[in-house]
């Protein structure tokens, strides 16, 4: 269960002081996690990156060979201050990554240890500009998205699952969570399988997954419409990436106040976690290994859908 560790980061966040270093400070005392964050100030502010790694009993932290999972919390801010006041939408992502990494560092303590490392990152930042987009305007950062990437995207990292609150758009009309295909380096694959089966077992429902275009998963900065930042890690590593979704059934703005639920929230937690345990330990894909190599020896290299591409002049 990830519902009390979801409403212990909930409540957290919900304060104009929070910081980094507050967040690293709820970790200290766990013998096998390392919680460290960075602050990178940028033209309309400053954001504090947090790391947490939390230790398997093969990991490459303990110079084992168990791969490293990765669970990014992808968002804009946590506040939009001056403009709103409290907690905003955007903000479940990094309120689900965290209470997974609570969750996942109070496991280690009771000697419930995963096989791999996991390493959790995501930003802290509760005076985030906003920024206009249909059909409800997006949360902004203080810096731009390469240096998002930069902090949050590991080279550890062999797995990535990306959560972001995706409520402002007319594409999911469910209230939950949900899934995207695989993006592995430039190329949208078949929605995994294993990723399916959990997802039934976690929300005790059907799985519910989610379209992704071309655009969505180049990078920002090239006049493309996204649906938002959900995949922007695919841009910054050749790691498989999914983005889980924290999903309503209306639309509803990154920067609305209010609008965020516990129980969602925790849901996604959840699945990340169970995610976490089957990777790590060999048992999920996120993709067919021999069918990458066989679309990559047919059509070549797609990489050129993680750059800003190139602009012929006329």
């Amino acid at each position: 269960m990830t519902l009390k560790q979801t409403i212990t980061i909930s409540d957290l966040l919900d304060c104009t002081q929070i910081t980094g270093n507050e967040v690293v400070t709820l970790f200290k005392d766990f013998a096998l996690v390392k919680a460290s964050y960075s602050t990178v100030k940028g033209a309309e502010g400053s954001i504090d990156f947090v790391r947490i790694s939390i230790k398997g009993t093969n990991g490459k932290l303990v110079n084992g060979d168990a791969p490293t999972f990765g669970i990014i919390g992808r968002l804009g801010g946590i506040g939009a201050r001056p403009k709103r006041i409290g907690i905003v939408s955007d903000a479940d992502g990094a309120v689900a990554a965290l209470s997974a990494a609570l969750k996942l560092a109070e496991m280690s303590e009771r000697s419930d240890r995963l096989e791999g490392d996991v390493i959790i990152t995501t930003q802290i930042c509760p005076f985030a500009p906003t920024i206009p987009h249909e059909p409800v305007e997006f949360m902004g950062s203080p810096v731009d998205m390469s240096t998002l990437n930069e902090y949050e995207v590991l080279p550890e990292m062999d797995a990535i699952l990306s959560i972001d609150t995706t409520k402002g758009n007319r594409i999911i009309n469910h209230k939950g969570i949900a899934i995207s295909p695989t993006i592995k380096e430039g190329y949208i694959l078949r929605v995994s399988e294993d990723l399916l089966r959990l997802m039934e077992m976690t929300t005790g429902r059907l799985p519910v997954t989610y379209p992704i275009t071309m655009q969505d998963i180049t990078p920002y900065g090239n006049g493309l419409y996204h649906i938002n930042s959900i995949l922007q890690p695919v841009a910054a590593t050749s790691a498989p990436v999914v983005g889980l979704a924290i999903t309503a059934e209306s639309i509803v703005p990154g920067c609305g106040t209010g609008a965020s639920h516990e129980t969602d929230i925790a849901m996604a937690s959840r699945y990340s976690i169970e995610v976490a345990k089957e990777f790590t330990n060999g048992v999920t894909s996120f993709y067919d290994e021999d069918e990458f190599e066989t679309l990559t020896s047919l059509y070549g290299s797609m990489m050129k859908f993680q750059t800003l591409g190139s602009k012929v002049s006329q």
